[in-house]
């Protein structure tokens, strides 16, 4: 049986304290991983991951590259025990850097810099506020976000699903767009710990900078397209990724989108690879045929590579 298979990657709020010690235990391709980050970055990411404490995990500047290495590790382990090359790859904010690693545009040290520039220059832009809606009624957000707009500027970061959006902006507009929706019969609305308002136009400073950054690092072209986060699109040429990778920062994340265009090419199954499962849950929101996975353990490792080798057995 052929199969369309993409491998998806998580961003930030998938981490945990833990995460990867079994992969990095159990896989010398994922304990090589690891080890070449620590030097790479300057600094024992892998005991971040592993130790904690919690409170330096979640730091911007050690959340990025801390699940950006646990998900290469994923991978790493993967590869090395099944044979499988994915129809294409996305992943959600940072993860998209994941992604490009897949993929073949970026090497594992250029990955390693680049998400770590990445993450300096997000926690550097201070102020702001983002916040998770759930199931708003349709129209309604729209209408929240023009009326909040009166005292501040609050936008959409992330598109994670029809029933899942995340806002972004000045603190009190966010809070304003907030009450707005809930009063409107959102059936949630979570203000998220953030140090910034993350894609937003906060974030336009730091992606100038970035792009000084990205016009040095050696990108090449993609040998599987990754569909990329600004507009949702099969994304093959190195030159494109040059023109993207800055704008992500502060662009909208077209999570739902980049689903829909995955499906529309074909993909019938997803692997999410790296801390967590909320990809998943996303993609199952966004059409629930299709068939999904998640390996972020040496468990669900195991688990994946037998019912994919069942699967792609099938006659």
């Amino acid at each position: 049986m052929t199969k369309k298979i993409a491998f998806l990657f998580p961003g930030q709020g998938s981490q945990s304290v833990g995460m990867g010690k079994d992969l990095y235990d159990s896989y010398p391709a994922a304990k090589e991983i690891f080890d070449t980050a620590d030097k790479v970055l300057g600094k024992s990411i892998s005991n971040i991951c592993f130790c904690g404490p919690e409170d330096d995990l979640k730091l911007t500047i050690n959340t990025q590259p801390a699940i950006v290495t646990t998900s290469i590790a994923a991978l790493e382990a993967l590869k090395s025990e099944f044979d499988i090359t994915p129809t294409c790859t996305a992943g959600h904010s940072l993860g998209e850097y994941c992604a490009m690693y897949a993929s073949g545009v970026m090497n594992l040290e250029t990955t390693l810099k680049a998400i770590q520039k990445r993450a300096n220059l997000m926690s550097e832009t201070k102020g702001g506020a983002m916040a998770a809606i759930l199931n708003a009624p349709e129209g309604s957000l729209e209408k929240a976000l023009e009326e909040a707009s009166s005292i501040g500027y609050v936008d959409v970061a992330n598109y994670n699903s029809p029933v899942q959006v995340v806002i972004t902006g000045d603190e009190a507009a966010v809070s304003k767009a907030g009450e707005l929706l809930s009063a409107a019969g959102a059936r949630r609305v979570v203000p998220l710990a953030v140090s910034g308002a993350f894609h937003s136009k906060y974030m336009e400073q730091a992606g100038e900078k970035f792009k000084e950054f990205v016009s040095e690092l050696e990108i090449n072209n993609a040998q599987v397209p990754v569909f990329t986060n600004v507009d949702a699109s099969a994304t093959i040429l190195g030159a494109e990724f040059k023109n993207k990778i800055p704008r992500q920062i502060y662009s909208s994340v077209q999570w739902t989108k980049t689903i829909q265009n995955m499906i529309k090419d074909g993909v019938d199954t997803f692997i999410e690879i790296g801390p967590g499962k909320v990809l998943s849950g996303l993609v199952r929101k966004i059409e629930p045929d299709v068939t999904t996975y998640n390996i972020y353990d040496k468990n669900s490792l195991e688990e994946v590579v037998s019912s994919l080798k069942e699967e792609l057995t099938k006659v």
